[in-house]
């Protein structure tokens, strides 16, 4: 299934649906790297696709529809929003959005939570304040008077991981991550060289602190992409998830892409669930991607059917992203 498993993230990607199903299958029959009893579904998952043409759009009025859809309640609770910050390019649509993450931050202090932090730490680029000035972040955040927390040098603390699929047993992380209530991973809509596509629980590889660990997040690619993905999903547990889909990133993902307007926003609580719809959304299968399978097996749901669309069907939006070579096994 990974890197861990004698397996390489390029050889699964390409292989066909019958060795992905053939690996799922093994995983099962064997000792599991999780304990089942810690980890529960609801029936079925609600995911809100959300119309949003333009980035300056009401992202904030949209944002709160959604969580009036999901009925998420913020009240009282200490918010970190989690976006995609990796690298600055004129020309290329790599991040998640300023204005997306400031409309996320003004819809949640609406609803009533007692406060919002915004918190990254990038992967690529060692030089948080480039990015935050480059990408307009700053400003936006200056001018909102919401704080930023760089989450590579963030004090840390020792925390052992829900689930065993790294080997790792535990992780440093962040005290900013861990004293947050709610965590809100904030994607970009995007394909993912490696991993195949990137969202909601490949977001969280930027809660992994860099002057801990190195960059980019070396232990993470030492003990697999996908088996990373998926304990750090397991162990951070973000309680909302919102991607940036209203332009996304087509080809070569997530630094050396193309432009995709797709002109949503993607919400749920589940983030397998959010992100096998993103998946969707960009001409995925989700059963073919290693992570989601992995995950879909004990900390969401995968299925189509267990999905429940509470906004705008999937297909108003469903578009057929270009992928590299390597990564054509995953079209759905």
């Amino acid at each position: 299934m990974s890197e861990r498993h004698g397996v390489s993230r390029r050889a699964f990607l390409g292989a066909a649906p019958a060795i992905a199903a053939a690996a799922a299958l093994a995983c099962r029959r064997g000792p599991q790297p999780y304990d089942a009893a810690q980890f529960t579904r609801p029936w079925r998952s609600d995911v809100a696709i959300l119309p949003a043409a333009r980035y300056d759009a009401d992202i904030a009025g949209i944002i709160r529809r959604g969580l009036d859809l999901l009925k998420v309640d913020v009240r009282g609770r200490r918010v970190l929003l989690k976006p995609n910050l990796v690298e600055y390019s004129a020309d290329r649509v790599i991040n998640t959005h300023p204005l997306v993450v400031v409309g996320a931050a003004d819809a949640l202090l609406s609803a009533g939570a007692a406060s919002v932090v915004v918190a990254e730490g990038p992967g690529h680029r060692r030089d948080v304040e480039y990015l935050l000035a480059s990408t307009g972040l700053y400003d936006y955040l200056r001018d909102l008077r919401l704080r930023f927390v760089d989450l590579n040098h963030d004090d840390v603390r020792s925390v052992p991981l829900a689930s065993r699929f790294t080997g790792l047993g535990e992780l440093r992380m962040p005290v900013e991550l861990l004293q947050a209530d709610l965590v809100v991973s904030m994607p970009k809509l995007k394909i993912h060289h490696y991993a195949g596509a990137t969202g909601a629980m490949k977001n969280l590889f930027g809660t992994v602190p860099g002057a801990v660990y190195g960059w980019p997040k070396n232990v993470l690619h030492f003990h697999g992409i996908d088996n990373s993905i998926v304990d750090l999903a397991a162990t951070v547990r973000p309680g909302l998830s919102i991607v940036d889909g209203i332009v996304g990133m087509e080809g070569d993902g997530p630094i050396m892409g193309s432009a995709r307007p797709v002109g949503c926003l993607v919400m749920g609580l589940d983030p397998v669930a959010v992100d096998a719809t993103a998946a969707r959304l960009m001409g995925l299968r989700p059963d073919r991607i290693a992570y989601l399978q992995m995950a879909g097996e004990f900390l969401g749901h995968l299925r189509e059917g267990a999905i429940n669309q509470v906004a705008e069907p999937l297909g108003r939006f469903r578009s057929s992203f270009a992928v590299i070579p390597h990564l054509e096994a995953l079209r759905g």
